[in-house]
């Protein structure tokens, strides 16, 4: 069963490229435009500096994926300088999606220790330094596969411990929430869950707590509600994703929005909208 498939058709990534060259000094970025970032170090060497005042310098290739909008710092000495390649990115459903929410504030990974990214970088790296036409659009699309294959090698290598990504990992529970993911409007239980894991019930609840930071209602509750602000976010009306999501009503998928959002689907929206215009003034 494909683990990332139904996860990027509902929540996928759009990269746009905003520096490619040689950086000297100092580059500041404070999030505030509600996307992630991701940085490829090709040559030289550049100290980060995060959020909460730490330094990192890297001084091998190396990639620095930060999934939300995140402060941070990259800084680079005037004689060395520092060959980079730098996109921005957003997943569908906004800042809070659940894919981008699973994942560490940020990953610093070298170069040599992602052989399965190696040859899209080879390919990014040439296209980085030609001239053809349509590079910054091809770029562009290399860091969305580029980010895919991120996360192929993520849940290959186990090298997330907590939360959904994590879940997909484990082979005892990877098989359960991929039937949740692709199948919400399901009427899951967590005996039905376990079933698909060929667990006992008792030690799936346990597990599943332990791994993914949950419980299985819990987190069939907030992927079910993740993929309705997602839809209403495109316009859908409450009465179709009812259906979809897996509640008999659009009453009563209003009363489990509230439980989780604190908010009515209209007012959300409301919200949504009013924040995105005071983004705009």
């Amino acid at each position: 069963m494909d683990r990332l498939s139904t996860l990027l058709s509902q929540f996928g990534v759009r990269a746009n490229l905003f520096f490619n060259g040689k950086q000297c000094g100092l580059a500041s970025y404070d999030g505030a435009e509600g996307r992630g970032y991701i940085h490829l170090l090709q040559a030289g060497s550049v100290n980060l500096k995060k959020a909460d005042g730490r330094g990192l310098l890297l001084t091998r290739p190396s990639l620095i994926f930060m999934p939300r909008p995140s402060r941070h710092q990259l800084f680079a000495g005037e004689s060395e300088g520092a060959q980079l390649l730098c996109a921005s990115m957003e997943f569908g459903g906004g800042v809070d999606n659940p894919l981008s929410a699973s994942l560490p504030d940020c990953l610093v990974l070298s170069l040599d220790e992602l052989p399965m990214l190696a040859d899209t970088l080879k390919w990014m790296f040439r296209e980085a330094a030609g001239s053809h036409c349509g590079k910054e659009a091809a770029l562009e699309r290399l860091f969305e596969l580029l980010i895919i294959l991120l996360f192929r090698h993520l849940l290959d290598h186990h090298q997330l411990h907590t939360g959904m990504m994590a879940g997909l990992a484990d082979p005892r529970l990877s098989r359960s929430l991929s039937q949740i993911h692709n199948a919400p409007h399901l009427a899951w239980s967590v005996a039905g869950l376990a079933s698909e894991s060929n667990m006992s019930r008792a030690a799936y609840a346990v597990h599943f707590r332990a791994v993914i930071g949950q419980t299985p209602a819990d987190y069939l509750l907030s992927w079910r509600i993740s993929l309705a602000q997602k839809r209403l976010r495109e316009g859908r009306s409450i009465t179709l994703i009812a259906a979809e999501v897996g509640y008999e009503s659009p009453s009563a998928l209003a009363r489990a929005f509230r439980r989780k959002t604190g908010y009515s689907p209209q007012e959300w929206i409301k919200d949504l909208a009013g924040g995105e215009n005071r983004a705009l003034t």
